[in-house]
């Protein structure tokens, strides 16, 4: 229940949660910080003014360095690293997503693929698996 969204518990799960909330204060302040996270990311993600993107960004490493938790201080320094890369997200609307999937299917018939004696064997079903996967042939 920690990690589902507050508006999407049930009465139940409401009320384990303010019981686990209410043992711990740095758990209480982690849960919103959580939050805060969720609701910047989905106002972000339909935004039309990347500064302000930005600023809003900036007001939660605030928040996260003002509650003073260890893992979340780290955690915003990776995003203080990789915050160009963060915001273009929300600039452009492009994805590697299709391109990740291929590398991930790749690795897992390289994994199947133990004892291919020929590596352009199998860069050839790395090929055609990939080529006919919109028409359900299946190869190998």
């Amino acid at each position: 229940m920690l990690y589902k969204r507050i508006e999407k518990l049930t009465e139940k799960n409401r009320w384990y949660l303010d019981r686990y909330l209410g043992m711990s204060d740095e758990l209480k302040k982690a849960y919103e910080l959580k939050e805060a996270y969720c609701e910047w990311f989905d106002w972000a993600k339909n935004a039309e003014d990347l500064v302000e993107v930005k600023n809003r960004l900036e007001a939660f490493y605030r928040k996260v360095e003002k509650a003073g938790i260890p893992a979340f201080s780290r955690a915003i320094q990776t995003f203080k690293n990789w915050q160009v890369e963060i915001l273009n997200s929300f600039g452009f609307k492009y994805s590697n997503g299709f391109l990740e999937g291929i590398n991930n299917k790749t690795k897992v018939m390289k994994r199947n693929a133990y004892g291919f004696r020929r590596f352009d064997h199998f860069k050839a079903k790395i090929l055609l698996n990939i080529r006919y996967k919109e028409i359900g042939v299946h190869l190998g």
